[in-house]
């Protein structure tokens, strides 16, 4: 469909639109719609009165189906522009995501929790804390350190060894028996 059949004017709803009746919703009942004839009217209601008010929900019915099919024409041709823009539904997910975590980013909430972290880290007992864990990696990365060295000298001490030189001999002898 193009642009210009899809321009509906509101006070003539069916001026360039191009209904596809399989779609059409007037096949489902509507609580107090015409055929009520079976319930008695209400006391105060004249007949007149009553067929003035089912003609006119007949109308109005007719229009609300009438703006659907017009509403679906829109959003296909809306559909369509996106497609033909190279907007796709990842693109605006991105887009609106962005636009959240800048209002995120402005809110109150987010600027109050952001100014609390300063003053916390600002803070002496901030620093006092930062410094103390600072110095206790650092210790024991100097322990484990000290372990490693420990363990690659005592390895090293192993392999120097009577006893590792003869059990590395004898895998040697079995090695070059094997070939």
């Amino acid at each position: 469909m193009d642009a210009e059949s899809q321009d509906i004017n509101l006070s003539s709803p069916n001026k360039g639109l191009v209904v596809d009746q399989s779609d059409c919703l007037s096949d489902v009942p509507v609580e107090g719609a015409m055929g009520s004839s079976v319930t008695p009217l209400p006391p105060g209601l004249t007949e007149q009165k009553a067929e003035e008010f089912r003609t006119e929900l007949s109308k109005v019915e007719e229009e609300i189906n009438t703006l659907r099919h017009v509403l679906s024409a829109k959003e296909k041709h809306a559909t369509e522009l996106r497609r033909k823009l190279g907007l796709t539904p990842l693109n605006e997910l991105k887009q609106n995501l962005t636009k959240s975590w800048q209002d995120v980013q402005t809110s109150n909430a987010y600027l109050s929790a952001s100014a609390t972290l300063d003053d916390i880290a600002r803070s002496e007992a901030y620093k006092k804390t930062q410094e103390t864990l600072s110095q206790a990696g650092q210790k024991t990365s100097a322990a484990l350190s000290t372990v490693g060295t420990a363990i690659s000298r005592r390895l090293g001490d192993m392999r120097n060894s009577a006893t590792f030189k003869s059990f590395e001999d004898k895998v040697g002898n079995l090695k070059n028996d094997q070939i």
